[in-house]
Formats: structure tokens, C-alpha cells, sequence
């Protein structure tokens, strides 16, 4: 475990001083509270701090006693509402449903996580019973926030249920008056002119995969027939254009391959050259053909770091070139700084505590077995069912989100049952994935120390924390927020 977790502070008045966790950061020491609340010391002020000798008359007295890191200083109003603000999505039911139409695709990815069937393999389209027992279990939850999103294979083979899902989703809506948003994640080789129309009518949200540069996107995503980035790049563009001035829009995201580690400028780069708003670095999962075929596209999680500094020092870098266009985001640290620098979670599903497995969202196959998320479905793909908490067609959401496994998986992914997560620093802005962890060491509680999630999250925030150091970073860090909430990419960004 590393030292910077378990590491005592030199003295420390219990009476003075409030909670905290703390880690060293480039010579500072960062301290943390499960507020979210964080400041930066010197060594020496750290040594004061701890020991209660830092008092009113001290620059950085007033800040610690506003984060509630001074214990007979704190504003409980206050900072109490900032923790229900932070902790929101608490009272929520699931808001995020997964609908997998069918598992068919006419690519042949070397990751694919869903194990996708070739194209002219029918036996996993959804039907459209089915398709009306799903739309009926989504508006069984209580949310008031709904967000649909189309799942496979490629959501596009199956236009018909994609249609007929949509429809029934935007009547019923017009009944009960939610907050319902529309996401296809496609790979956009099965669009054309009639579909998108339809489509952007409706208020539909596109999400694609984009892995980079042709030769590296053609490479880890081939089509049979060739054209797969041609044809992504084609449809981008003319989303981007249609939607330019639209409440919904595209966003494209990368899946980083060994293949893509000696190639961190170019690919971003070739998202700036699209014209893109965002990217968004997202490193292998082990599920599908990731999982046969590591040994030649895996790579470990400091192989990962060592590209994603990279990258992101690339993006930083295009952002200070033109400091009053618009920005252009990196989606992973966007996501971790809406922790750091607000109090308002953005409540991806992966980076929550407790997780979203079947809390914050539930997935539906293309059988109407529904799962507590959409890696428990790629996980029943590969002949494991542990996941699964019932059918759209039987039972009811209330037996499906009350379900045994349910209830483990929000007891596994609470960071205070969690050793290491409890004493780090980072414990209020990250999450865990038990269903990761039970794919990856075979148990739901997570063994944190050598958890590959854990050491990228904390490779990730330990950079994060260095970058925000330089007023020049963080003043293009804090442009990322100010922007509007990306509709595609704030519910998911699932894997396309």
C-alpha cells in the first residue's frame, strides 16, 4: 500500500482540528474531508495545521474553517447542504437505462466488450414485445430524470425497435412529464439521410467511438470492407453541423490500446482537426474479446498513466493556444475536477459511491433480462449470470432493484467499507466498480492496492492535483466547467 494512505500526521490536535485525509503532491500536502473539500499546505503549514497551532490570525485560517477543516469553526448549515448537493443522486431511482436492441455489428473490434454477432445473425434482435415490456419497466423507476440509452452490437441494425422505443419513450413522456433524454451510441456505419432526420426530430443524442488517426482507428476497430473511420468522421462532421446550435449534439470517445500508447499527440490532435469539443481517454475494460485479446492490446496501468499525462498535457496545451475560442475538453478529468472544484457531483456512474449498479441504472438485454448495469450484461455475454436481477417481463422493478445483488454490489461499492478507499485522500472524488472487481480478482469488495480502476483513478488525480498547481491550468480546467453539461456524456459515456 502506498505510504502517502497509511502515513500519521507528525502531531495532531483532536480537539482543533477537523477531519481529514491527507497525501503528498509535488512537495504540498494535499488534505481532504468527505465533503470534498481540499486544500493544498506547505509541509510546515501541514505540521501546523495538524497540531492546531494555525489560528485566526493565519492567511489560510479563514479557508480551513469555510471546508470544515477547523472542528469548533464549522458552518453545519452550510456545509451540510453541500454535502445533500454533492450526495444527490442518492434519492434518486436508477435514471440511466441500458437497452441493448441487439448484438449484432458489422464491426469486428479487436476489444469488443459486448461480444457483438456478425450482421446477418438475427437470433439477438429484441422484439418489439419485449421492446414494450422494457419501456414499461424505465417509467416504473421514480426518477424524475430519465435517460434511455441504445446499446448493442450496433443499435442501428435493429432500426425498427430503435424506432418503436423511441416513440413509445417520447408518448409516454408527454403523459408524465419527465426529464427524458435520448442516446444512441452508434458506430454510425449503418446511418443515412432518413435515419438522422428522424432521429434529430426527435431530440435523439449521438455517441460514436473515434480511437484516433485512420490507420490507429481502422486497426482497432476494422469493418470488413474497410471505411470504418472515413464513414465516422463523415457522420460526425454532419451531426456536429446540424446540432451546432441544439440542445443535444455527437461526443466521441477512444478506447486506449497498446496500440494507441506511442500516440498520445496524434490522437488528440485528430479530435482537434474533426473539430470535436471533447474526448474522452478511457483505457480497456476486461470483458469480451478484451479479455482473449490482452496479451496483444492490453498493457498495465503505468503504461496507461504514462500516455494519459501525455495526452492531456497535449490538450492543455491546444487550450492555451487559443485561450478565448472554445475549450476543448478532455471528459475523464472534467469529470474528477466537477468534484474537486464544485460541490455538485456529476454522477458517472463509475466514479460514485456507492456505484450505479442497478441504483443509478439498470440494463436491458435484448432477451428483457435486466441486469444491475451494463457490465453485468457483458459479463452474462460471457457465460456469467451473476448479475442478473430479473426480466422486464416477470417480477417488477421493485423486485429487480430490492434484488440480493443489488443490495451487495451498493455494500461493496460504499468506499468506508473499503480498507484502503476509507484512508485516502482521494475517497470523495472517486468510485469503485464491483463488478470490475469481481471480474478482475474474483470477489465484489475489491482488493484496492492492486485493483487496476484504483491505480489509474489514483495516477489520474495525483496528476490532476500536480497540473492545478499552475494558475495557468487551472484557469482552463475551471473554462471546462463553465461549459454546458454534455447530454451524451454526463449520463455514461458507455462503451461504444
Amino acid at each position: 500500500m502506498s505510504p502517502e494512505l497509511v502515513e500519521a500526521p507528525p502531531a495532531f490536535d483532536p480537539v482543533k482540528v477537523g477531519f481529514f485525509r491527507f497525501r503528498r503532491i509535488l512537495g504540498k500536502v494535499l488534505v481532504t474531508n468527505d465533503l470534498g473539500r481540499h486544500r493544498l499546505l506547505s509541509e510546515e503549514d501541514f505540521r501546523r495545521f495538524a497540531a492546531g497551532e494555525i489560528g485566526p490570525d493565519d492567511p489560510a485560517y479563514r479557508a480551513l474553517c469555510d471546508d470544515g477543516f477547523v472542528r469548533d469553526r464549522m458552518d453545519f448549515d452550510v456545509l451540510s447542504r453541500a454535502w445533500a448537493e454533492r450526495h444527490r443522486y442518492l434519492w434518486d431511482g436508477p435514471n440511466l437505462h441500458v437497452v441493448v436492441v441487439t448484438l449484432r455489428c458489422d464491426h469486428r473490434c479487436v476489444y469488443c466488450h459486448a461480444s457483438s454477432v456478425r450482421l446477418e445473425d438475427r437470433s439477438t434482435d429484441m422484439t418489439e414485445e419485449t421492446a414494450r415490456t422494457v419501456v414499461d419497466r424505465i417509467f416504473a423507476s421514480p426518477s424524475k430524470a430519465l435517460t434511455i440509452e441504445f446499446q448493442g452490437g450496433e443499435p442501428l441494425a435493429n432500426w425498427p425497435i430503435v424506432r418503436l422505443i423511441v416513440e413509445e419513450a417520447l408518448e409516454r413522456n408527454r403523459r408524465e412529464g419527465r426529464s427524458l433524454w435520448l442516446n444512441l451510441v452508434t458506430n454510425l456505419s449503418l446511418m443515412d439521410d432518413e435515419k438522422l432526420d428522424w432521429l434529430l426530430e426527435r431530440g435523439v443524442n449521438f455517441c460514436t467511438s473515434l480511437d484516433g488517426p485512420a490507420q490507429l482507428h481502422d486497426r482497432n476497430r476494422p469493418r470488413p470492407g474497410g471505411g470504418g473511420h472515413a464513414g465516422v468522421a463523415r457522420w460526425y462532421r454532419e451531426i456536429q453541423k446540424r446540432t451546432k446550435r441544439r440542445a443535444f449534439r455527437i461526443d466521441a470517445l477512444l478506447t486506449v490500446t497498446r496500440n494507441s500508447l506511442d500516440k498520445p499527440r496524434e490522437i488528440v490532435d485528430s479530435y482537434d482537426e474533426l473539430g470535436a469539443r471533447s474526448l474522452f481517454l478511457r483505457p480497456l475494460n476486461p470483458y469480451g474479446t478484451a479479455t482473449a485479446s490482452w496479451s496483444k492490446i492490453g498493457y498495465t496501468p503505468e503504461e496507461f498513466l504514462v500516455f494519459y499525462r501525455a495526452a492531456l498535457d497535449r490538450v492543455l496545451e491546444l487550450n492555451r493556444k487559443r485561450p478565448r475560442a472554445r475549450p476543448f475538453v478532455e471528459q475523464t478529468a472534467r469529470l474528477f475536477l466537477a468534484k474537486i472544484l464544485t460541490d455538485r457531483d456529476p454522477n458517472f456512474l463509475d466514479l460514485r459511491s456507492p456505484c450505479g449498479a442497478g441504483v443509478g441504472q439498470l440494463a436491458y438485454n435484448w432477451d428483457g433480462a435486466v441486469y444491475t448495469c451494463d457490465e453485468g450484461r457483458m459479463l452474462a455475454r460471457m457465460g456469467d449470470d451473476t448479475f442478473r436481477i430479473g426480466s422486464a417481463a416477470e417480477g417488477s422493478y421493485e423486485e429487480s432493484v430490492a434484488h440480493p445483488t443489488v443490495r451487495a454490489l451498493a455494500v461493496a461499492s460504499c468506499l468506508d467499507n473499503q480498507p484502503s478507499c476509507s484512508s485516502c485522500a482521494y475517497k470523495p472524488y472517486c468510485g469503485v466498480c464491483p463488478v470490475q472487481c469481481y471480474k478482475e480478482q474474483g470477489d465484489i469488495m475489491g482488493r484496492m492496492p492492486t485493483n487496476t480502476h484504483c491505480r489509474i483513478n489514483m495516477g489520474v488525480l495525483d496528476f490532476l492535483f500536480e497540473r492545478l498547481q499552475d494558475s495557468g491550468n487551472a484557469r482552463i480546467f475551471k473554462t471546462w466547467l463553465k461549459q454546458r453539461e454534455g447530454v451524451v456524456g454526463e449520463a455514461s459515456y458507455r462503451r461504444a
